[in-house]
């Protein structure tokens, strides 16, 4: 068997399809009998052939180099733009069907369905696109980002994900009873964000009214009830989040909206068991009470104020142990890697690295840095080459190959082999995506531990030799799904060049457009120096494929050798070549 590379079983089904329909089209032609339209042929092409000029090849050989090489160009902007041929792809989807093939694939779905129901569930959890735990505040960051490059660091998709986010986190049924909350209802499905920021100061001016108004109308029992009445908590998050340019700023905001989130969910903690919309108020209040709490945390942590965020963090998981979808210990273990305190870090890995639990480029590569940093100091390449590795060495190696199993692409972050960009609000797990927001906060972490960029540069790359075919079987994980590169690149700004695992090999249309361009340009140039001999050579090359000595040679036995060599199945019979 030939140990070159591998064709992908779309072209492998193409080209068996294209070799038995020319395999029986060759057949019907040689058993078919037709000398005098031959002859005529001869005479005809003998004829047109002496009415041409040098300049005809010239041209001929000149267009076909051009055509050629737009078709190349295109071939490849459409590689890198989607990851496939495109020939190949239009070949597949229209082509195939026409000359008859059927996927091998169908025949034996009924045998693989059930084996392969386990992977395929596993691969569409695996591209879910998840929240970004330690996401940058949109004015803050992100717009002050814009601001200065004048480049959006964030996709229409990635902000879309987002909206709805906030509109699943932050609204219920019961909105349409409170005119604030009826707004902010409509401001989160907002596109424009001046119209967003206006509906959030539309719904806080809305509170204020009221109050001013129904005061003295009212007796003077509701009259302190109503004084009392919170404004709106989620207008000042969308304020805080959008509009707000620093950090300062937005912790004050969050601060007002805790206090107005905080009365919201105490009273509707009263009442969640009085029906289904009562307790769908208390879930939205819940959502938005941990939400600000988890902001507040990560304000301080932006502010210097670690040891504050830590603690905040800590109560904040105690308090709502059940509520996992934000991934706060994820920031917990960010947090604590800034003190240096390593043994708080192993607890709280301790509690998450756990099988039954979804990783996480944070949870694995976090790992792998603890274990690391008991060698990394001491470690030499050539010292481990003499002496073999120690049993700690091997424990870290280990704990590097499992990292970079679950997501190859952060090496090349960490060691700065390619350049970072503002985290994305939204990541997808194993991809590049997941890889730069892990790199953007922790790349101080690896630097700041003695010899542990070292360690795992002379040892990420020893990871691929014991999974020589991740798309099929992985190691330790999943194999690693092939989705990822089409969601990060919705995810990720035009301007990031994404990071592609396994590293695809160029379609073999490119690569014959490539030759063919380059054989047409070497006969234009030949045809354009010396058109009395290529016209010649030309004549004589037609004369050749048009003798009756071309004409008699068995196609078939070619045919039938190739197919031999290929181990191609035998074709159905078609119909549509039977006498």
């Amino acid at each position: 068997m030939s140990h070159g590379r591998r064709l992908s079983p779309r072209a492998v089904c193409l080209s068996r399809d294209l070799f038995h329909f020319v395999s029986e089209l060759s057949c019907t032609l040689e058993n078919a009998e037709f000398p005098a339209y031959c002859f005529m042929m001869d005479y005809t092409v003998s004829m047109f052939l002496n009415t041409l000029t040098p300049k005809f090849y010239v041209a001929l050989t000149g267009t076909s180099s051009l055509i050629s090489g737009l078709i190349l160009i295109f071939e490849w902007w459409y590689f890198r733009k989607y990851g496939t041929s495109f020939i190949e792809q239009v070949s597949v989807s229209h082509l195939r069907p026409l000359l008859g093939g059927v996927d091998n694939n169908s025949s034996n779905n009924s045998n693989s369905s059930n084996g392969d129901s386990d992977s395929n569930r596993q691969s569409v959890s695996e591209c879910k696109v998840w929240r970004n735990p330690l996401n940058l505040f949109r004015g803050a960051e992100y717009n002050r980002y814009t601001w200065v490059t004048g480049r959006e660091p964030l996709t229409y998709y990635d902000m879309n994900l987002s909206a709805q986010d906030h509109q699943t986190f932050f609204t219920c049924d019961s909105d349409h009873l409170r005119p604030a909350d009826a707004i902010m209802q409509k401001a989160w499905r907002e596109r424009n964000p001046q119209a967003r920021i206006s509906a959030a100061h539309e719904a806080l001016e809305i509170n204020e009214i009221r109050s001013r108004v129904e005061v003295p109308l009212i007796a003077s029992s509701t009259i302190w009830e109503i004084k009392l009445l919170p404004k709106c908590a989620t207008a000042y998050i969308l304020l805080a989040e959008e509009e707000a340019t620093t950090i300062a700023e937005a912790e004050k905001l969050f601060k007002q909206a805790l206090k107005a989130g905080d009365g919201c969910y105490r009273r509707s903690q009263q009442l969640q068991h009085h029906g289904s919309q009562y307790e769908a108020q208390h879930r939205r209040d819940t959502n938005v009470l941990v939400y600000i709490k988890r902001r507040l945390a990560m304000c301080a942590r932006r502010l210097g104020r670690t040891r504050e965020a830590v603690k905040m963090m800590r109560d904040l998981m105690k308090e709502f142990p059940l509520l996992s979808m934000f991934n706060i210990h994820e920031n917990l273990l960010e947090a604590l890697l800034e003190l240096q305190a390593y043994a708080d870090v192993q607890a709280v890995l301790a509690k998450y690295d756990d099988i039954s639990l979804p990783k996480s480029a944070t949870i694995c590569y976090t790992a792998a840095l603890l274990k690391a940093r008991a060698v990394s100091d001491k470690f030499s390449p050539e010292a481990a080459s003499r002496r073999g590795l120690s049993t700690a060495e091997m424990n870290a190696v280990e704990a590097i190959h499992r990292a970079v199993e679950f997501n190859p692409h952060v090496p090349k972050y960490l060691l700065e082999m390619k350049s970072l960009i503002l985290p994305p609000e939204h990541i997808l797990k194993r991809g590049d995506s997941e890889a730069i927001a892990y790199a953007f906060f922790h790349l101080a972490h690896w630097k700041r531990v003695e010899g542990a960029l070292n360690l795992l540069h002379c040892t990420w790359e020893g990871t691929f030799r014991m999974i020589p075919y991740p798309l099929e079987k992985g190691h330790l994980f999943y194999p690693y799904p092939i989705c990822t590169e089409t969601a990060d690149r919705e995810l990720l700004p035009s301007f990031h060049e994404v990071s592609v695992y396994p590293k695809k090999e160029l379609p073999f249309f490119i690569l014959f457009t490539a030759g063919l361009c380059s054989f047409t340009a070497m006969l234009a140039l030949l045809t354009h120096q010396f058109p009395e001999l290529m016209g010649v050579f030309a004549k004589a090359m037609i004369d050749i494929f048009c003798s009756a000595e071309f004409r008699d040679w068995n196609c078939k036995s070619i045919f039938m050798r190739v197919e031999d060599e290929l181990d191609i199945p035998p074709a159905p019979q078609s119909q549509h070549f039977q006498n």
